[in-house]
């Protein structure tokens, strides 16, 4: 089974015009030979013989001139393919090259996108973190200030308390020898005292007792918070626990 083969368009245009070419030479010798016993003259000494040698020589000498031209023809045609091939595998070189540009150029794109979008995860997860780490923080700074409070705070005996006390005021601890009778006369240093008539509660004596609130959230039953308060109160009205126990004891009450 043979199998044809199809040439491109340009090659086929080429190989008409060759055989144009070739055509014309033949057409050329036959023309030639026709001139040639035109012009030999019927009563030629040569003869028949003679005219045979001419006829034969001109027909030999546009064979040749046939052949240089289909010769020409075919080297011309074969620079053609030629050029036409290496115009070809230039442009197929340029196509591919342009192709993988594209590539990694779309490639490099996609890589970066993917860097972009990786960072900005990384920023907001950092960003939670540190929100986190804030809330955290400020839940814990209550209890810090708390316990930190709770640690400074005196401890011991009502009277002890406020003893360690005096020196947060600027008192020096003489001022206990006229705060100590002053508070027991009021209450007997006893943080749950109440006056029935007035209301006045707690060791200081506050009127009312939820004054004491400002001090602290038990100010019911702390006697160091109590004492902060009545101490507050004493230097703010009498200037010194001293102060006020000499108006106790003028007018009965401070």
């Amino acid at each position: 089974m043979s199998r044809h083969l199809s040439l491109p368009s340009f090659l086929s245009s080429k190989r008409s015009k060759v055989t144009a070419v070739a055509a014309a030479g033949t057409l050329a010798v036959a023309i030639a030979a026709g001139s040639a016993a035109a012009t030999l003259p019927s009563g030629s000494a040569a003869g028949p013989a003679g005219a045979a040698d001419a006829y034969l020589a001109v027909v030999h000498g546009h064979q040749g001139a046939t052949r240089a031209a289909q010769a020409d023809a075919t080297s011309g045609a074969q620079l053609v393919i030629g050029s036409e091939r290496a115009r070809f595998g230039l442009q197929h070189s340029e196509n591919v090259a342009a192709a993988k540009a594209a590539a990694a150029n779309a490639a490099a794109a996609k890589a970066a996108l993917a860097a972009r979008q990786a960072a900005a995860r990384q920023a907001a997860a950092k960003q939670a973190a540190a929100k986190q780490a804030a809330a955290k923080q400020a839940a814990a700074q209550p209890t810090q200030a708390v316990a930190a409070r709770q640690a400074a705070e005196p401890s011991g005996s009502p009277q002890q308390i406020a003893q360690q006390m005096l020196g947060q005021f600027g008192w020096s601890g003489s001022q206990f020898s006229c705060l100590e009778p002053l508070w027991e006369r009021e209450s007997g240093w006893d943080v749950t005292a109440e006056n029935p008539s007035s209301g006045a509660y707690g060791i200081p004596q506050a009127l009312s007792g939820s004054l004491m609130a400002s001090a602290g959230p038990d100010w019911q039953t702390d006697a160091a918070t109590q004492i902060r308060w009545g101490l507050t109160y004493i230097q703010g009205r009498y200037g010194s626990p001293c102060g006020a126990w000499a108006h106790e004891e003028a007018d009965g009450w401070y």
